[in-house]
């Protein structure tokens, strides 16, 4: 069976989240968005665990259901240099004999969601590894809280200790990732970090599993490419999308290449402002291959529902007109995911023409791009050539994209999985 995960996000006991990050919530967004399974985050916190074990039943040892939605017990903690770092859970005995391991190097692991600890990431892994945890790095790839915008290896931020997965996080996605060798043994995970149940935040980024059944032991079983257990898909935005996707300044959001910026010292010649570095020049500096594994899934670019309707219809994303859009979409199809992934473009445009074509544009990577950098999100434009089709004219007609704007990847419609 394949089952669609998000399995990095935040309850309402961390800072800077919806207060509507209960367990209820999420279940029912959940079913909304398309996914089956669900990360509880947070999970060291002992209030949320109190909600979780409230509020959802135990399925199997790791495993929670509330209204057929499937939870995983999940937390992301920093450590002594403000690294991030996602945790997978067999059990809550788990869970309580690594906070109690924890708590002498922790002021905050019984108050806050996401908990600094005075530990380095060699260590907490080491800790993950004596109780079965599965650990690996969160959005690796982020100017702020990441593995590489502290260290320029694996090896140099866990040392000998054994890491399962590696969060990609909305800079990169698998094409990014695997220009770093030492990556190509492990597994990529899509999560959202999201820090509200809204549909364009919940599931924004998630993996298509293949599994026997839904529980831990199966999840963990794909995460370690076991008994045939896999990933199958990840999905996410597109990485140019992202703040900091190219380096730019800070203050004016020019665009520089990594040696524009180093001449200029990091200081913008046209405003003064700092100059940041982007994603994409941060793993060219880190890359040392051009290979790919063999057995990496594919990775296809999406961007939930809401954020497509609203660019086609000119409206913000939480407005009534977009809403209402969504709805009829959800109404027909079930859940986002059908709709952005599985449903044909035919049948999406008997609910509304002008967005299948651009979810077609998405699933064939046929949009304008303009890269984000400096802190400012990239934007996306709708080709005219897309916007004056027919429905029918989609497939034949040819979209001149800028040379920088063409897909690094094959469309979601050579990796379509029949569900």
């Amino acid at each position: 069976m394949q089952v669609d995960a998000d399995l990095h996000i935040h309850s309402h006991y961390s800072k800077a989240v919806s207060k509507a990050m209960t367990i209820s919530n999420l279940a029912e967004n959940a079913r909304f968005k398309g996914l089956g399974l669900v990360g509880t985050g947070d999970i060291l916190n002992p209030k949320w665990e109190e909600e979780l074990l409230k509020y959802a039943k135990k399925v199997g040892e790791g495993t929670y259901e509330r209204n057929g939605i499937r939870f995983l017990l999940t937390t992301e903690v920093e450590d002594n240099r403000r690294v991030h770092h996602v945790l997978i859970f067999p059990g809550i005995k788990s869970v309580r004999e690594m906070r109690e391991r924890l708590k002498p190097y922790s002021s905050d692991i019984e108050t806050e969601g996401r908990p600094h600890l005075n530990l380095s990431a060699g260590e907490i892994a080491d800790l993950a590894n004596e109780l079965d945890v599965l650990i690996g790095p969160a959005h690796a790839f982020t100017p702020w809280t990441s593995l590489y915008k502290e260290y320029n290896s694996l090896r140099e931020a866990y040392g000998s200790a054994r890491i399962h997965f590696l969060e990609l996080g909305l800079s990169a996605d698998s094409e990014m990732a695997d220009r770093i060798k030492a990556h190509h043994k492990l597994t990529y995970l899509s999560n959202s970090d999201a820090h509200s149940p809204m549909l364009h935040r919940l599931g924004r980024e998630f993996n298509r599993f293949e599994v026997e059944e839904v529980t831990f032991e199966e999840i963990r079983k794909a995460i370690l490419k076991r008994g045939g257990r896999k990933i199958v898909l990840n999905a996410g935005l597109d990485p140019r999308l992202g703040k900091y996707h190219m380096t730019a300044c800070s203050r004016c959001y020019t665009k520089y290449s990594l040696e524009e910026a180093m001449a200029y010292h990091w200081k913008c010649p046209k405003c003064g402002g700092r100059i940041k570095k982007g994603v994409r020049d941060r793993i060219l500096e880190l890359a040392d291959t051009d290979e790919k594994p063999k057995d990496r899934p594919p990775y296809i670019h999406l961007a939930p529902l809401a954020e497509i309707i609203a660019m086609v219809i000119g409206k913000g994303v939480e407005t009534k007109a977009v809403r209402a859009v969504w709805e009829r979409f959800l109404k027909e199809f079930g859940s986002e995911i059908r709709v952005l992934v599985d449903v044909p473009v035919e049948a999406l445009a008997e609910v509304h023409e002008e967005v299948a074509k651009a979810v077609w544009a998405y699933r064939n990577e046929r949009l304008i791009i303009i890269p984000g950098g400096g802190g400012k999100y990239g934007e996306i434009r709708l080709p005219e050539e897309i916007k004056k089709a027919s429905i029918e004219e989609l497939e034949s007609i040819e979209v001149e994209l800028p040379e920088e704007e063409k897909p690094r990847q094959r469309s979601i419609t050579e990796f379509l999985v029949v569900r």
